[in-house]
């Protein structure tokens, strides 16, 4: 299993190390591949950046304890996500190509045809702090897998992960992550369908595993479990809302939209968008598919992390050759992902704070090892459950980036102050109501969101009233 594992992620490596070949050695190419890369490209590795420790890790453990309501995850996230590509993805792509910006808050900070110096500095600030923790949950989910199927401690995988991060980076920057996502694409989606058909014949068909899961508890099939309810129809509404609206935060997730900046041309966006959604769905159905299996196979809930399920279950019904394959696919789709949040953090590091002056190749790459090592630290010393850090993280992203982003494609055109107040509340609704602990009801990023919508539509109307007086 081990040599296996190891041949498999050295041909993962290895495809990372030979974007070399066509680095160009400047940080445009470095941060956004000089704006060259295909659409089916540009969709798999969205979806594999999406789609890794979230997906693999949380989302098939939250379907393991929760049941089959992790459906409205996927329906949300693809929903929302649906919907601002139509209004978001193709001008953010020709925004980045006429500013001549490298960053995912430099886009926003110059897109009214405005340059809002001290706006790029606060979203590269959150930037910083929120991704760095983003790619330290996804050190974490590749740990973990690591932990479960050979016993390694916890720092070794994650010491492990930040090495394979950095060759990746220092390889061919944002190319070399595209590239080794494709390859994990093609590679989960078989190992994970594989995974499948094998656990559904190991419990006996179809019609077994329908009554196996009826079984489990009285509502680990219902579509909306009591945990969702705050009214009979408010709950499932506030829940289900909450999740749309998370997809709608994609587009404040800089480590996803960069691939947009990076697509060849603009008017590929519509094949981007049919290879990106068909195959996000894939992935969303194949995961939910897994944990639930898993839940039945691996009964063991009160002595099991969830998290764990997709290796384990691996574990348990593949050849050891196929373990192999699996767990390095998984470990260097976490990788990929989170060499992506640390370019986006190196850009905002190198781009959002100092001005006109823009840094050598040199200083980029030395700024990729500072924000590798912090976000290694957060992973050795900071919280163990991925699925928590990557959904606050994702949220504070979300409701600081999405707010703008969609004011800004409707024209509106918002002062600096009043820019830099919609994103900053956007993410101080998100903490707050997590620390209430009402995020059962409600994602966070919803509030959040919300939240800073309202900042823009009482300041437009308290301009509206002093006009009127005056």
């Amino acid at each position: 299993m081990i040599i296996s594992f190891i041949f498999f992620l050295s041909i993962f490596i290895c495809i990372g190390v030979l974007s070399t070949l066509a680095n160009k050695h400047t940080n445009q190419d470095y941060f956004l591949a000089s704006q060259g890369v295909k659409p089916w490209l540009v969709a798999l590795s969205a979806v594999a950046t999406n789609n890794s420790g979230f997906m693999f890790i949380g989302m098939i453990g939250c379907t393991y304890t929760q049941g089959l309501s992790s459906i409205w995850l996927m329906v949300g996230l693809i929903g929302g996500d649906f919907i601002a590509s139509f209004f978001i993805h193709k001008k953010l792509r020709v925004k980045a190509q006429n500013e001549r910006v490298l960053s995912f808050a430099g886009v926003i900070s110059k897109w009214g045809n405005f340059n809002y110096t001290k706006l790029r500095a606060y979203l590269g600030t959150v930037t910083i702090v929120f991704l760095g923790t983003y790619a330290a949950g996804q050190l974490n989910a590749g740990s973990k897998a690591l932990h479960v199927l050979f016993g390694w401690d916890y720092k070794l995988g994650a010491i492990i992960g930040a090495i394979i991060l950095l060759l990746y980076c220092f390889s061919g920057g944002i190319r070399a992550s595209i590239w080794t996502d494709a390859a994990q694409s093609f590679v989960m989606i078989f190992a994970m369908g594989l995974l499948c058909i094998v656990s559904i014949i190991k419990i006996g068909g179809v019609s077994e595993l329908i009554f196996k899961l009826q079984n489990i508890s009285d509502d680990y099939t219902c579509l909306f479990t009591q945990n969702l309810h705050i009214g009979s129809v408010t709950g499932p509404f506030l829940f289900i809302l909450g999740w749309i609206l998370a997809g709608i935060g994609v587009i404040g997730q800089p480590q996803i939209m960069v691939r947009f900046m990076a697509m060849d041309r603009p008017d590929n966006m519509f094949k981007v968008r049919v290879y990106y959604y068909s195959l996000f769905t894939l992935f969303s159905i194949l995961t939910i598919m897994v944990g639930a299996m898993a839940r039945i196979l691996l009964p063991d809930i009160d002595h099991f992390d969830a998290e764990l399920a997709l290796p384990k279950l691996a574990d348990a019904l593949l050849p050891e050759v196929l373990i192999g394959l699996v767990l390095a696919g998984l470990f260097a789709a976490t990788m990929s992902t989170a060499d992506s949040q640390v370019l986006s953090c190196s850009a905002a590091v190198t781009s959002d704070f100092t001005g006109k002056k823009k840094p050598s190749y040199l200083i980029t790459k030395l700024s990729t090892v500072f924000v590798t090592f912090i976000a290694l630290m957060i992973a050795l010393y900071g919280s163990k459950s991925v699925f928590s850090l990557m959904l606050v993280s994702w949220s504070a992203l979300g409701a600081s980036f999405a707010p703008l982003l969609i004011i800004y494609a409707f024209n509106g055109r918002p002062s600096e102050r009043l820019s830099i107040a919609i994103a900053s509340l956007g993410t101080l609704g998100v903490v707050i109501w997590k620390l209430l602990g009402w995020e059962n009801y409600f994602y966070e990023i919803a509030p959040g969101m919300i939240l800073g919508f309202c900042v823009f539509f009482c300041s437009k109307l308290f301009v509206k009233k002093e006009r009127v007086i005056n």
